[in-house]
């Protein structure tokens, strides 16, 4: 168990030491957490809310493993990364051997749907719904049925070109914000209650052919959600 406060510059390190997957498909929307925003939405758990640190944690839609990773980096007690995708599982596995962390995260292939158990917290950057609609519907419900606090990545409702241009200029980098009227709702019929909402600016590379510009950038929320 980490006994010590990482500092965040330390923990985008090692973040930033994660490969990402080879071949990524659009229809999966599996675009990897940029190491800035995971490294805040991990700072936040661990430190703000202490719910990384002596922890049992999922890694819901795991990608490659940056976030369980981190989470593992951080001291949880135990860590779990689970992700549909055979092909991200095994990058992660090698990414845990990479990072010095092999043997600290189980790694599972399977669907959101075959997940169960109880977990302290659930962490999540899950498809924002642009190639499927309401994608991120099943994650959250998954999550809030398997965990007892949820972080869970979402695009900004909004075009707040003020909003985004704040955040860049911010030494934090980060913003309180309003949670979005649907995302409140649904979460308290899933069972949760919203404790946070912090807005960051999240940049996505050119990374499919449909893209049309270098990098893209937009505002995403991280919600902080406790089971009711």
């Amino acid at each position: 168990m980490q006994k010590r406060i990482v500092r965040k510059l330390d923990l985008e390190r090692l973040l930033s030491r994660v490969e990402p997957h080879p071949s990524p498909r659009p229809e999966l929307e599996q675009y990897m957490t940029p190491v800035d925003v995971a490294a805040t939405m991990l700072h936040v758990a661990a430190y703000t809310n202490d719910s990384i640190v002596g922890k049992t944690v999922l890694d819901l839609g795991c990608g490659t493993g940056r976030l369980a990773l981190g989470a593992a980096f951080l001291g949880a007690e135990k860590v779990v990364g689970v992700d549909v995708d055979k092909v991200a599982v095994e990058v992660a596995v090698k990414n845990s051997v990479k990072t010095g962390l092999d043997g600290k995260v189980e790694w599972v292939v399977a669907d959101v749907d075959a997940v169960c158990g109880s977990f302290d917290t659930v962490l999540q950057n899950p498809p924002f719904g642009v190639q499927r609609r309401e994608a991120d519907r099943k994650f959250l419900e998954k999550a809030l049925e398997v965990g007892r606090f949820v972080y869970s990545l979402h695009k900004n409702p909004s075009v707040d070109k003020a909003l985004a241009k704040r955040l860049k200029a911010s030494r934090a980098c980060v913003e309180e914000v309003r949670p979005s009227l649907f995302l409140e709702r649904f979460i308290g019929k899933c069972g949760g209650r919203i404790r946070g909402v912090y807005a960051m600016v999240l940049a996505v590379p050119h990374m499919f052919d449909f893209h049309t510009k270098r990098k893209h950038e937009f505002v995403v929320d991280l919600y902080v959600i406790e089971k009711i």
